[in-house]
């Protein structure tokens, strides 16, 4: 259920994106709809953990401090990767890199507002082997690596469609999405399979 639970936050942030970024289109209803469902279906399935014995779902051997060091490395480097245009934005007031067309920042916002403390709160708790830090840490992992399939995809067909990127996206990029992939591996490899949902279903 967490590889679930990290896809529909996915989808969340997306037709968040969707909603409040692209311009207005027939389509935007539907963008609606699925940021709603998505909300509530992500709200539903976090709330049907039972945090408690969440910890017993994951074998002795699953390497915390390098999945906690990965998260915390990720919040702070896309962190720095936001903030760098940004604050010349704030101290010069000049206009951001990527505004375009657009009014505000975005997806910026959500990065710097969700994905960031979520990164780094579940970095610090999975290496301590808090409860919550499995939970999210498998939300923001399943969530990285849908996020890196995608974007790879799409540097796979802009390089395909001739769209000159630089060596930072064509390198950078999909080695990151490696790595998260390698990080959704151990973790599904350590989950305790055994009477699994009975430890982290909700006792009703």
């Amino acid at each position: 259920m967490k590889p679930i639970t990290g896809t529909l936050g996915y989808f969340l942030y997306t037709y968040i994106s969707y909603v409040f970024l692209w311009m207005y289109n027939p389509m935007f209803i539907v963008y609606v709809i699925l940021m709603s469902a998505s909300f509530f279906s992500f709200i539903l399935l976090m709330n049907s953990f039972n945090i408690n014995n969440l910890g017993s779902a994951f074998s002795e051997k699953l390497p915390v401090r390098f999945l906690g060091g990965f998260q915390i490395f990720f919040a702070i480097a896309l962190c720095l990767l936001w903030m760098k245009d940004i604050i010349p934005t704030i101290t010069n007031g000049t206009v951001p890199l990527g505004l375009e067309h657009y009014t505000t920042l975005v997806i910026q916002g959500l990065d710097l507002g969700f994905i960031v403390p979520i990164a780094l709160l579940s970095g610090v708790l999975i290496m301590k082997r808090k409860p919550f830090g499995y939970l999210l840490s498998s939300v923001i992992i399943m969530k990285g690596f849908t996020m890196g399939a995608a974007l790879t995809a799409m540097i796979i067909s802009q390089y395909l469609a001739g769209v000159s990127m630089s060596i930072m996206e064509i390198i950078i990029f999909p080695l990151f999405s490696l790595l998260i992939c390698y990080c959704l591996i151990l973790l599904l490899r350590n989950i305790n399979s055994k009477d699994m949902d009975h430890k982290i279903g909700k006792i009703n």
